[in-house]
């Protein structure tokens, strides 16, 4: 940014945008601006800004750390160094599951993460991130940009004091790891399973004991039998896990996540005192950046699941009907139930669904014909 648009901007938004710019730099944001005139700072004059980003991932973890890292650079690079970010992983400024507070009440600037590890605070972020029997990435990413899901997003972010995009998305997960066959829903009953979210719920709803944990500390569970199963994303991530040398049976589909997005959120005071010219590149790199990890995700997918199968001995297994009749059955009940949290949740599964059953109309015959026929299955 030029010297000249950050003293405009200054103009405009007085001094305590001034004060706050030098606030965000290595120390912890503030919600506050002072009011004591103090000299002009080299931050100011320059309009340079240091923020720091935590995230729910482990250090360049393929696909989730290393995209939070590309986010960082990218807006660094197209701010031509004006905006830096700091990305610490899991655990080295805070545990993974309280960036949301972090970033919340300005401890950190922003986070990447999953919205919905957030479902404690209000059920509705889990919306942004994926739903049982839900949209498929292209299908939220239509939701997201164009069906009115940004403008609800912000509005329950806000509540908080937070501002998000969409930055990333697996695709289609897979239906997670076991350490027995699941033949049936009484399979079911009791296991002891990691999954976050609403799918957490509908295993509840069939008698499991979910329980959300973040990535680092997956593997460890398992292995000691704190839990039974875990699903955590794909064959590219759970074979950098390492989950096959501690269970075998490996499940699909997935019905929890059928197009997990991923986010990259700001604390809304830190992002608004930005410029124009910042705030637009912010959210054209996190966009970029979702479009990039689905094509990463899709490219790396097959190759790791055909290593899990050939060299680790890994049993591909596929949900039954019974078992999979019952997951969409709870699911129904869950997101039934999730709409009458609140007034917002309710405004947001609302929207969610008309615009998923707009979609299932085209997708019907569109791609989903297309594979279909390309396949040699029946429609």
């Amino acid at each position: 940014m030029k010297r000249r648009d950050f003293l405009t901007g200054a103009a405009v938004t007085g001094a305590a945008a001034a004060t706050l710019a030098v606030a965000g730099c290595d120390n912890a944001s503030t919600t506050t601006a002072s009011t004591e005139t103090t000299p002009a700072s080299p931050a100011i004059l320059t309009g340079k800004r240091k923020l720091k980003m935590v995230t729910t991932w482990q250090k360049n973890f393929p696909g989730l750390g290393t995209s939070a890292e590309r986010v960082a650079k990218r807006i660094e690079d197209a701010t031509d160094g004006q905006v830096s970010i700091k990305v610490y992983a899991a655990g080295e400024l805070v545990p993974a599951f309280e960036c949301f507070d972090a970033v919340s009440t300005g401890t950190a600037d922003c986070y990447n993460g999953a919205e919905y590890y957030w479902q404690g605070k209000s059920v509705g972020f889990s919306f942004f991130t994926a739903v049982p029997f839900g949209m498929t990435a292209n299908e939220l990413t239509a939701w997201i940009y164009h069906g009115g899901g940004q403008e609800l997003w912000d509005e329950l972010s806000a509540q908080f004091n937070l501002k998000g995009f969409l930055s990333a998305n697996t695709g289609v997960q897979m239906g997670g790891w076991f350490n027995k066959r699941i033949e049936s829903l009484e399979d079911l009953k009791g296991l002891k399973i990691r999954m976050p979210g609403l799918g957490g719920e509908v295993l509840r709803q069939l008698g499991a004991a979910a329980v959300s944990l973040p990535g680092p500390d997956i593997y460890q569970a398992l292995q000691t039998g704190a839990i039974d199963a875990t699903e955590w994303v794909g064959p590219w991530n759970d074979l950098a896990q390492g989950f096959y040398k501690v269970t075998k049976y490996y499940y699909w589909p997935g019905f929890h996540e059928p197009g997990a997005a991923l986010a990259t959120v700001f604390n809304k005071d830190v992002f608004e005192s930005l410029t124009k010219s910042q705030q637009g590149i912010i959210q054209n790199v996190c966009h970029t950046e979702h479009d990039y990890t689905l094509a990463e995700f899709n490219h790396h997918n097959s190759a790791a699941l055909d290593t899990l199968l050939r060299d680790h001995g890994v049993i591909l297994e596929k949900f039954s009907d019974e078992v999979f009749t019952g997951f969409r059955d709870a699911s129904a009940k869950v997101l039934e139930e999730a709409s009458k949290e609140s007034e917002i949740a309710g405004r947001i599964y609302k929207s969610f669904r008309e615009n998923l059953d707009n979609s299932i109309r085209w997708t019907r015959i569109s791609e989903e014909a297309y594979v279909n026929m390309r396949t040699g299955s029946e429609g």
